[in-house]
């Protein structure tokens, strides 16, 4: 078993004086590491070494500090095959999607914040004023598991490359790749206190960051029962915060479309990382008459996605990330079947067959409903699994879009249509800060964020960086 009871405080690995959190292998179900329970005064500890560092780190040349994130990129990708492993196990990513994302997108978030600090040291002259950003100061960090180290780069990265200094609280279900970027960036050579990671529990540690008076201002990847805390806790001092919440995506397809390329590309992401995506597509709206080979493409499309062990090369599906989650999963496709939705692939009776040797993996078989009411509980909240809610609609467009917009969630939305100005015009109507036309390309330096009760503020490229700074006049 592994064994990490420590943060990565003032430039050095800590003994914490907190209790031990198990990390269970997601593939097994078996206790593999343990990492640890923090204390608020641990978490201070780390805020005080964030503040002592924030003047020199802010003097430091944009070009020294970019050179730096691009090392810490490099050291992210020389340990891919650890990250790899390490998600996998922990919450069962596959090898392929923890390639692209826990290092390869991990790593262009350090490389294209480094690109573009030098973005905000224009000084912009207005009249008698000049217009400067400067560095908003300490930030706390504080992200989910289901994309540890991506998320945590989306945060970590811009705030340095303006000069902040960051306090990471990572998620203890992925605990130890949370605490894998500390060995990094101290190979790396960031100075002493400039990233600090504290190992724990939110309502402890995260809650001892949100409150602390020099935390000057918070990012959080969550749910949105949690943000709402986050949001509470931080406007008691006025902090600024920046939340990434949840999300019910549609993908809405019209009447003209390709329906193979559509289909396949709803279920590709539907099943994305196991669907434990906040920006899953895992709803499907469609014209009802195109209902039945929508099924038909769906079911065939779905066949694809073989489970099995996430390290084994052509596995689509791992498992869940616990116990707790598959549970959670069982119990909503339950509640979708009582409402009537009709299933058409997998649901909570079926049998999952695990791969040898991993019976007590958190495992979840592909599920997909069709004639699901746009007001089901499958079509309002998350399951975070792999599940495709199929919707049908009777009017035009507008129904279509009424149907996408009707979740208290903006997160992330699709459409596809032959007509590409149809496309764009029911595009701009969706409400999501994101929206994918035709399976257009994901581009990581494209601004990424929640409307409504997706939450608010942006991450990645230049928009990523104006979270992190304040704007200045000097009237002259």
């Amino acid at each position: 078993m592994i064994s990490r009871l420590e943060h990565y405080i003032d430039g050095a690995w800590t003994p914490s004086e907190g209790a031990s959190i198990l990390v269970h292998s997601a593939r097994t179900g078996e206790v593999t590491a343990e990492v640890s329970a923090g204390t608020a005064a641990e978490a201070a500890l780390a805020v005080e070494a964030a503040r002592r560092a924030l003047p020199s780190w802010t003097a430091t040349p944009t070009k020294e500090r970019a050179r730096i994130l691009h090392a810490i990129a490099d050291g992210i990708r020389s340990r891919a095959d650890e990250i790899v492993a390490l998600v996998a196990e922990e919450i069962g990513t596959v090898e392929g999607t923890a390639r692209a994302m826990q290092v390869g997108a991990a790593a262009f978030a350090f490389d294209d914040a480094a690109d573009r600090s030098g973005e905000l040291d224009v000084v912009h002259e207005l009249g008698n004023s000049s217009i400067v950003t400067q560095p908003i100061g300490v930030v706390a960090a504080i992200t989910p598991w289901n994309f540890p180290l991506y998320q945590a780069a989306l945060k970590v990265a811009p705030a340095l490359a303006v000069g902040c200094t960051v306090v990471l609280k990572p998620s203890e279900v992925a605990g130890l790749t949370g605490l894998v970027l500390g060995d990094i960036v101290h190979e790396a050579g960031l100075p002493a206190g400039v990233v600090n990671i504290v190992s724990g529990l939110g309502p402890e540690i995260g809650e001892a960051l949100v409150t602390h008076p020099d935390v000057d201002a918070v990012t959080f990847t969550g749910s949105d029962r949690a943000g709402a805390r986050v949001a509470a806790l931080a406007g008691g001092s006025i902090k600024p915060v920046a939340l990434e919440l949840g999300g019910k995506s549609a993908h809405l397809v019209l009447d003209d479309s390709d329906l193979d390329s559509a289909v396949a590309y709803s279920i590709g992401s539907a099943f994305g990382n196991n669907g434990q995506v906040c920006a899953a597509l895992s709803r499907l709206v469609v014209p009802r008459a195109l209902l039945p080979r929508v099924e038909q493409l769906a079911v065939e499309k779905a066949a694809a996605f073989t489970i099995g062990d996430p390290l084994v090369e052509g596995t689509r599906i791992g498992p869940l990330t616990s116990a707790a989650q598959r549970d959670r999963l069982a119990e909503i496709l339950r509640t979708a079947v009582a409402e009537g939705s009709r299933l058409v692939l997998g649901g909570p009776d079926a049998e999952v067959a695990a791969p040898p040797g991993m019976d007590g993996g958190y495992w979840a078989t592909p599920t997909i409903f069709s004639d699901v009411a746009p007001g089901a509980y499958i079509a309002q909240e998350e399951a975070f699994g792999p599940v495709l809610a199929i919707i049908p609609f009777d009017g035009g467009d507008d129904e279509g879009v009424r149907i996408v917009n009707g979740t208290r969630y903006g997160l992330n939305a699709a459409v596809w249509s032959a007509d590409a100005d149809r496309a764009e015009r029911v595009a701009l109507q969706l409400h999501a800060s994101t929206v994918y036309i035709n399976a257009g390309a994901f581009n990581p330096a494209a601004p990424f964020g929640g409307t409504k009760g997706s939450g608010f503020g942006r991450e990645r490229g230049s928009w990523g960086l104006h979270e992190f700074v304040q704007t200045k006049s000097l009237q002259r």
